[in-house]
């Protein structure tokens, strides 16, 4: 299951990147958003690159949580949970179509992409903390620990366009090239992801086993 999980992220860099360069041969740049590509005749392979970001991840925590990584109601665990419960959002609700105008979908769609990137730097150094001194685990708990403050780093711009429309009244995703800023974010989330998917790789051979109390001890 750890090799399948990590497979399926692996298949979502691919969907979408391919995604990305099709954008860049026929158009202009990459400045529109991810999101974007689900309101035209990509949405299938964009949903489905979604999709296998949320399941993968989701199988990469059961690893973690059959061999005693974490628990299912650790706040780890919950805040990945939430992350892939952000993208199943992010497909079931496209985001605004300005062709033709805000849109409930579109709301619930920005509530999805906001809940999945604050959930994933949270779930990732939250899942790792606890093992970072550990003798067998420290090495892949303190990559995954630092990837989850870089994704947490890479989330700051969007803050400043927030703040910066809080302040002045400049719209938000005009105030960083938001479509560039998005995909930088992604990249550096989905490496986090598979920074765990690599651990709980590594947990699922037998001659692992977990040899201190870690997450299962904590509240």
């Amino acid at each position: 299951m750890a090799f399948t999980g990590s497979a399926a992220v692996l298949l979502t860099v691919v969907l979408v990147g391919a995604l990305d360069v099709h954008r860049l041969v026929t158009s202009v740049g990459l400045r529109r958003t991810i999101s974007e590509y689900a309101l035209g005749p990509q949405r299938w392979v964009f949903d489905t690159a979604v999709l296998l970001l949320a399941l993968g991840s989701v199988a990469i925590l059961a690893v973690l949580v059959r061999r005693d990584l974490t628990r299912w109601t650790a706040p780890g665990a919950v805040a990945l949970l939430a992350w892939a419960a952000g993208l199943a959002l992010v497909v079931a609700f496209p985001k605004h179509d300005w062709a033709v105008g805000p849109s409930m979908s579109g709301n619930v769609h920005r509530v999805g992409s906001l809940v999945a990137f604050i959930s994933l730097p949270v779930a990732v150094v939250l899942l790792a903390r606890p093992w970072r001194q550990d003798e067998v685990w420290g090495g892949h708990a303190r990559r995954a620990f630092r990837l989850g403050v870089l994704s947490a780093v890479a989330f700051t711009p969007i803050l400043y366009a927030v703040a910066v429309n809080a302040v002045i009244g400049t719209p938000w995703w005009r105030v960083v090239p938001l479509g560039y800023v998005e995909r930088l974010l992604v990249l550096v989330e989905v490496i986090a992801v598979l920074v765990v998917g690599w651990w709980s790789i590594a947990a699922s051979h037998p001659a692992h086993r977990t040899t201190r109390t870690g997450p299962r001890a904590s509240p």
